[in-house]
């Protein structure tokens, strides 16, 4: 078994999460909108999505939980979903949708996926329902932190004692930070809590506004710098990898960059 840790940051929350022969997708975002939202980057290879062991969903919102980019996969593929959010995607015909409550675990071949609480707004808008917001500690030969939507809570602390990557999202979507959202700051400020080997910011560079994406402005582009400087005042022993969406990384006993 090839006990390397991959890591494709898709874009948005999205990473797929290659481990002990198990591929995990998380909060898929696979189209070129969502919403009002409009992709800014590289179109995304079909190979990123299929042959998917697991996916998890963090919580409900449109960008996070986007049916259209669920129906590009296989109705079978395995949803793992906060409690209360399946009866949204069994009404879309998929049909291995299992629900998570905040410490629950499962079982993904050889991997491990425990839930944890996310500190985030439950409700689908406009007038959808609620459902927990979740992150998820995935474990095998390494141990991966995916944060999904959160901000910075105490609670932390006992997330994991031995985490290899922390997945932390440092943006939201628009020019500024709104709701229950992690700045740049506040994520590196939760490296202190969480003591990952290394930290690599999601959400950011790739979701914007309709008519700011060809713009390039700097909510694009500036927050995982921000991140890493913060990070490297606050958290010395955490080191950081900031990937471009579409980007990977290879974790084999030592970080190596992999396009």
């Amino acid at each position: 078994m090839n006990h390397a840790l991959n890591l494709t940051y898709v874009g948005h929350a999205t990473v797929l999460i290659e481990m002990d022969g198990v591929r995990v997708l998380t909060d898929p975002i696979l189209r070129e909108r969502a919403g009002f939202l409009r992709r800014r980057n590289v179109s995304i290879d079909p190979n990123t999505y299929r042959n998917i062991d697991a996916v998890l969903i963090s919580h409900l919102h449109m960008d996070h939980l986007d049916l259209p980019s669920l129906q590009l996969m296989e109705h079978r593929t395995r949803l793992i979903v906060p409690h209360g959010a399946a009866s949204i995607l069994t009404k879309q015909g998929f049909q291995n949708v299992e629900e998570m409550r905040v410490g629950d675990t499962k079982r993904i071949g050889v991997i491990n996926i425990r839930s944890t609480y996310a500190e985030h707004v439950r409700a689908r808008y406009p007038f959808g329902p609620t459902a927990d917001c979740m992150g998820y500690v995935i474990s095998g030969g390494y141990d991966v932190y995916f944060a999904g939507d959160t901000d910075l809570f105490p609670g932390m602390t006992d997330i994991a004692f031995d985490l290899d990557v922390a997945l932390l999202p440092v943006w939201g979507w628009g020019p500024t930070i709104r709701g229950l959202h992690m700045s740049p700051l506040r994520a590196a400020q939760a490296l202190t809590l969480l003591h990952p080997r290394l930290a690599i910011p999601i959400h950011w560079g790739t979701m914007a506004p309709l008519g700011m994406a060809r713009m390039n402005p700097s909510f694009l582009t500036h927050p995982p710098h921000q991140f890493a400087r913060y990070a490297a005042q606050l958290a010395t022993r955490v080191g950081v990898r900031v990937l471009p969406p579409g980007s990977s990384l290879t974790i084999d006993g030592v970080y190596s960059d992999e396009s």
